[in-house]
């Protein structure tokens, strides 16, 4: 699966985008016909310690899931946005399972 990852409004380090590939990378367990995975990272300029935003997109045939989650650690975001991603898969595929037994 290919993960397209942007940094908006800063630049990413190379340990926070191989951190992003691995985490994201490992939804392919979850669900076999993943197309790809879209990462964007955006910093709010505001005075909240939770202004780092992480918004994973993943594309599979028929639809997409998108997971925001505002954080203090881009780390942090994308751990809560890959496991409610992990649920939302496991969901998709059992409804694609129900659909070719009904």
């Amino acid at each position: 699966m290919k993960v397209f990852t942007q940094s908006v409004n800063f630049n990413a380090d190379k340990e926070l985008m191989v951190f992003v590939e691995k985490k994201v990378g490992a939804l392919v367990k979850f669900h076999d016909k993943i197309v790809d995975a879209e990462v964007f990272l955006k910093v709010q300029n505001t005075s909240d310690k939770e202004n780092k935003i992480t918004e994973v997109k993943i594309n599979i045939p028929g639809s997409e899931l998108i997971v925001k989650r505002e954080t203090k650690t881009f780390e942090e975001g994308v751990n809560a946005a890959v496991d409610n991603l992990k649920r939302q898969l496991k969901r998709s595929k059992e409804k694609q399972r129900d659909a070719m037994i009904s």
